[in-house]
């Protein structure tokens, strides 16, 4: 083995899949001196034992551009290196014994064609002849993906390798990491058996001990590995030669071949978590215990799917770690709390499927300094805190897991680590029957009103009654909607304007008591995260970020910083904020004590008091009825929220909010912003300072000069029972022109409503069709908000 460099500019830590992708595409863009560490051997961990099936269609464009990605570059490897990747590519079925589940798999076919992949519906009958072993007694539909397929984890490792080392990559197996060394928040080095190298980043893709080696670095991984089974069979009659992989996700089953036999997986209800620990420095191509009892129901359900396993003879039921976050999503991109350590782990099952376009994206974040695309659901900063417990991880990997194959629902939620983080109003809220959903940690109110658990439906939800009363009330009175779990960033000191005219697209210079909406941009003018920033003092304002947002764009804020006397503190905990909509808010705020508030102008904020107590009010709205969002200490919220109820105003969940904001025309991080727009392409140039000074602003002026029309629009359908959910293919004509990003029902104007990113501009009042699992339903699209009570949008 040759030595241990003393320097290498990137350190790879493991070496399975994502280690050896991540190490490949390192040294192709050009990091020569790049290293791999191993504590054994290659795959040794999770990758070796993988069912290794690669489906491109995924819930987002990126995800499933990410394994095309993959698929592509498992081809290209055999050309490059000559080593054989074992690609077989016989298709896969998706079955359907329910109608929800049908209309699950027709969502995904929809999906799938607005994606440019080749998924196509099959007759019951179709599906047996492709699948002869199947009972399709129960069976009442199928989609069939004929370029999806699997290839060999030693394989396509061995030939990344190859290629690797061609490129002057080095690989060190037998080589445990000890330590990570840090200086000032970054990392040095890294400490191993074999020595000491010092380095500029970290490519942390240790698998199933990413949580502790993380851990050495002082940073949060919240992964946890569990048992995943699989049963092998020996050859069995009817299998001849390679078959399409079988999905048969409402018994929790995928099904394939294997040398002649049969390979039966499960993702059952509720998995089995492992203790750290048990996991140790010697577990190599290792294996846990098989357990019967516990996979005797999935069985069950493979006899009555296959039959001819009931005289198949078994080869072994096959028990192997797979590590799952608390989400189901990877984690890609540098930490928050260490500046040069990058993740690339928590694959949840998917590392072969994901690992050849995550090892690109995360190689691309440490050379350029992002991702090729927005791969924001992957964020390594979105979790809170919290949830690297052990003791929420233990209860939530496990459901995490059994959610592999679940039925995605409008609406439904978690059932795990819940009550985490509770807002300052959390007992008055769940006194007023509120539904709570999971958001960063946060309990937040959904909806009001009902006490039983909603029934999952693709239908018109239970809860529409509930969101048609709470609209109403801020129609036509008063209501109240939270917003404390928002983040909230105080940026203080002598230089905080010059700081944020840096870090902000917006007009942040405006005079203490003004609200401010702004962009944050990354250096390609694209969207990091939006803003609402309130000027309190010459060199002092608070930024209000998104809930998922507060690590990340905090980790932002701060690591933009050099330079400039400022200090930044979150305090989102410190404070509540409500927002207190509605006609009849004026009326509420006098007779509460601050008829001042009356006086605001819009974008304006003042000091008042309430019940008493102190607060800071902001003339805004969200969801474009009058109002203010209201902050005060979290302390004081019980009793400004009893004083604004008694005075009529009624609590309003998210559910409300989100309607509003789309009838509104108004954009969110997540859905219309992410960081493969730019404010031109979502219509908020307005708020973006022309004369530049701030991050990205060249390149938001050099798009500016050639294409400077948005393109999201809002979408109102015909049919009032259609149920859209959000990445719905738009079309006009026979041409999909773009997919919807924020859907709800529109209580304020009677029909359904979304938001949609078009391909390019189009007219107003352009008819198209909606593609809703595989049934089109016509709309209409409308440039500009569908509902607009007071005349404004976020301008100032």
């Amino acid at each position: 083995m040759p030595e241990l460099p003393s320097h290498a500019s990137v350190v790879v830590i493991g070496g399975g899949i994502m280690g050896c992708s991540t190490l490949y595409h390192l040294a192709k863009m050009g990091v020569s001196d790049v290293i791999l560490l191993e504590r054994n051997k290659l795959t040794s961990g999770t990758t070796w034992h993988s069912a290794a099936q690669v489906r491109a269609l995924r819930h987002s464009h990126n995800l499933t551009k990410m394994i095309q990605y993959s698929v592509d570059l498992y081809a290209q490897l055999e050309e490059e290196t000559g080593q054989s990747v074992g690609w077989i590519q016989e298709g896969s079925l998706s079955i359907a014994t329910t109608l929800d589940r049908l209309t699950h798999i027709k969502r995904q076919e929809s999906l799938a064609k607005a994606f440019g992949l080749q998924v196509d519906s099959i007759s019951v009958d179709e599906a047996k002849e492709r699948w002869p072993l199947m009972n399709a007694d129960d069976v009442i539909g199928a989609v069939w993906s004929p370029d999806d397929g699997r290839v060999s984890p030693s394989d396509v490792c061995a030939a990344l390798v190859k290629a690797s080392k061609g490129l002057g990559a080095k690989i060190f197996e037998d080589t445990g990491v000890t330590g990570i060394m840090t200086e000032n928040g970054r990392i040095a080095g890294v400490e191993t058996d074999k020595g000491v190298v010092t380095c500029d980043a970290i490519a942390l893709c240790a698998g199933l001990w990413s949580r502790e080696v993380g851990a050495m670095a002082g940073a949060e991984v919240p992964a946890l590995a569990c048992e995943h089974f699989y049963l092998l069979t020996k050859p069995i009659d009817g299998i001849k030669g390679n078959m399409p992989t079988l999905s048969d996700h409402d018994n929790h089953l995928y099904i394939r071949d294997d040398s002649g036999g049969l390979l039966v997986g499960c993702f059952e209800p509720m998995g089995k978590p492992i203790e750290p620990g048990i996991l140790n420095a010697d577990f190599e191509f290792g294996l846990l215990g098989e357990d019967w009892d516990h996979f005797e129901p999935m069985m069950m359900n493979a006899l009555n799917r296959l039959p001819a396993l009931e005289t198949a003879e078994v080869k072994m039921l096959l028990n192997g770690p797979e590590s799952f976050t608390p989400d189901g999503t990877f984690m890609l991109g540098e930490t928050a709390e260490t500046k040069g350590l990058f993740l690339g782990c928590g694959m949840n099952s998917v590392g072969m499927a994901s690992g050849g376009g995550a090892g690109m994206n995360l190689a691309h974040q440490i050379v350029h300094g992002r991702t090729a695309y927005d791969l924001g659901e992957a964020d390594s900063k979105r979790f809170a805190p919290v949830f690297n417990g052990l003791e929420h991880l233990m209860a939530r990997a496990p459901e995490i897991l059994g959610t592999h194959y679940e039925i995605a629902y409008p609406g439904r939620q978690l059932a795990t680590a819940r009550d985490l983080r509770a807002l300052p109003l959390d007992k008055e809220y769940r006194a007023a029957n509120a539904h709570m959903g999971q958001f960063y940690g946060f309990e937040r109110p959904l909806y009001f009103g009902r006490t039983a658990e909603p029934a999952m439906t693709f239908t018109r939800p239970d809860w529409h009654a509930n969101v048609a009363a709470e609209v109403e009330a801020a129609t036509t009175k008063a209501a109240i909607f939270d917003a404390s779990s928002f983040g909230k960033i105080d940026v203080t000191g002598p230089d905080a304007e010059a700081f944020l005219l840096h870090s902000c697209a917006g007009y942040m210079a405006r005079k203490p008591g003004s609200v401010i909406y702004s962009a944050v941009l990354n250096e390609h003018g694209t969207f990091l995260s939006d803003i609402t920033a309130q000027r309190i003092a010459d060199d002092h304002y608070r930024l209000f970020v998104g809930t998922n947002a507060i690590k990340r764009d905090l980790t932002h804020f701060k690591r933009v910083s050099d330079g400039f006397d400022v200090q930044l503190e979150d305090t989102t905990e410190a404070y509540a904020v409500l927002g207190l909509m509605g006609p009849d808010a004026a009326r509420i705020a006098t007779e509460c004590g601050a008829p001042e508030l009356n006086d605001l102008g819009y974008f304006k904020i003042g000091p008042a008091h309430i019940a008493g107590k102190h607060v800071r009010a902001a003339r805004l709205s969200y969801v474009g009825e009058a109002g203010w969002e209201i902050t005060c200490k979290a302390e004081n919220a019980p009793a400004i929220y009893a004083a604004l109820t008694d005075a009529g105003a009624v609590p309003a969940g998210m559910f409300a909010q989100t309607s509003m904001r789309i009838e509104k025309g108004f954009c969110a991080m997540g859905h219309e912003l992410d960081s493969d727009v730019t404010p031109i392409d979502t219509g908020l140039d307005f708020a973006t300072r022309k004369k530049g000074g701030f991050i990205g602003a060249e390149a938001l002026a050099a798009k500016r000069e050639t294409d400077n029309e948005g393109r999201v629009a809002s979408l109102k359908i015909d049919d009032k029972n259609a149920v859209p959910l959000g990445h719905e293919p738009v079309y006009f004509g026979d041409t999909i022109i773009g997919l919807t990003t924020s859907t709800s029902f529109g209580y304020r104007i009677g029909c359904p409503v979304a938001l949609v990113l078009l391909d390019a501009p189009v007219a107003d009042g352009t008819a198209v069709d909606v593609d809703i699992a595989g049934q089109k339903f016509a709309a209409t699209i409308v440039l500009g908000p569908l509902f607009d009570p007071d005349g404004t949008l976020m301008k100032p």
